[in-house]
């Protein structure tokens, strides 16, 4: 599994373990099965794992997780592991936000995941007309300083609030973002800002809930209701990139691409996203090891120019999706704010 080096002394796996899965939406879950899980991808080489603090009970199977982790490799393999999680105020707490609500969410999320100090905390703020987003990006600065955070990230936010967060002197390790080869509205501003300060992207939705896999090539369109969440939430991406046939038709040169590589279509959409201007990490959802193998390949995988020929001619045909970084998902009358769950943030 390659490396990366996010800031100085830290450093992290090209792909990360989403924890998303994990959390309710997605069929019950084993925790004891979950931890065994963990450290089996850990094992492999993908040492680091996203969560949040709004993913039920994600962080706290991260914290036995650690402890399993130390209590079979010593604290030297413990010391490898990352833990990036979220800070995620519930939207109806935003109007009246403090330096205190911000501490103690903090707080909370180092009891679950059972650390001193957070590794990195990706901030999400819902709605840019509740005003204090800037200070409270401030606030979780000031948390840094006194050693509850190392390092401080964003998640979801546009460029122009990217923008006014690190100029304001929040120096952003990274930005959790969702990109994939049906997604490129980061690409329109946020690359930029990235490269002018030196911030890196780490991307989720790379296989769009499991829709960019083998799996799908070659099947009728599905109706509602889907199976869980993701489904749900990237049936509408792929509605605004182009519709089901188009959809078909990358399926189909992807498969291409793989079997040049004697691999699979979720592996090159994600490897893909790797060669990208920014791209740091890719974030790989499991509910198990199932598909560890396949993960595991994703960093190995070299595209030719002829590949991502291949793969650009058919994105050329795609529609724009509007807006930038999650313009469409903060519109909570719109398609795909509707489905999103926004006070989720209870704490203990």
């Amino acid at each position: 599994m390659q490396r990366i080096e996010l800031a100085e002394s830290y450093e992290i796996s090209r792909v990360i373990r989403g924890g998303w899965q994990l959390a309710g939406g997605h069929g019950a879950i084993s925790a004891d099965e979950a931890v065994a899980d963990m450290v089996a991808f850990a094992d492999a080489g993908i040492t680091t794992f996203d969560c949040a603090d709004i993913y039920t009970g994600v962080e706290e199977l991260m914290g036995r997780f650690r402890l399993r982790y130390r209590d079979l490799h010593g604290q030297d393999a413990l010391d490898r592991i990352r833990i990036h999680t979220k800070f995620v105020p519930d939207l109806e707490v935003l109007p009246r936000i403090n330096k205190a609500y911000v501490e103690g969410v903090i707080d909370v999320s180092l009891k679950r995941l059972k650390l001193d100090c957070l590794d990195l905390v990706q901030f999400h703020w819902w709605d840019y007309a509740a005003p204090k987003w800037l200070e409270t990006a401030q606030w979780l600065l000031e948390l840094q300083k006194a050693g509850k955070i190392s390092r401080v990230s964003g998640t979801n936010f546009d460029t122009d609030h990217a923008r006014a967060i690190v100029q304001s002197g929040v120096p952003l390790t990274s930005i959790q973002l969702q990109y994939s080869l049906l997604d490129r509205r980061p690409e329109k501003q946020m690359v930029t800002l990235a490269a002018d300060h030196a911030f890196s992207f780490l991307c989720y939705g790379t296989v769009a809930g499991g829709f960019l896999g083998d799996r799908w090539l070659g099947k009728p369109e599905p109706a509602p209701p889907l199976e869980n969440r993701s489904l749900t939430k990237y049936k509408l991406i792929i509605d605004d990139f182009g519709g089901w046939d188009l959809f078909q038709h990358l399926l189909a040169t992807l498969r291409k691409v793989a079997d040049r590589h004697q691999a699979d279509i979720a592996t090159v959409a994600s490897a893909a996203m790797l060669t990208k201007p920014c791209v740091a990490a890719v974030i790989v959802g499991a509910r198990n090891r199932d598909h560890l193998n396949a993960n595991l390949a994703i960093s190995d995988l070299k595209l030719t120019q002829q590949d991502q020929a291949d793969i650009e001619a058919v994105l050329t045909q795609a529609h724009d999706i509007d807006g930038d970084v999650y313009t469409l998902e903060r519109d909570r009358e719109g398609r795909h704010g509707m489905i999103m769950k926004y006070n989720l943030n209870k704490g203990e």
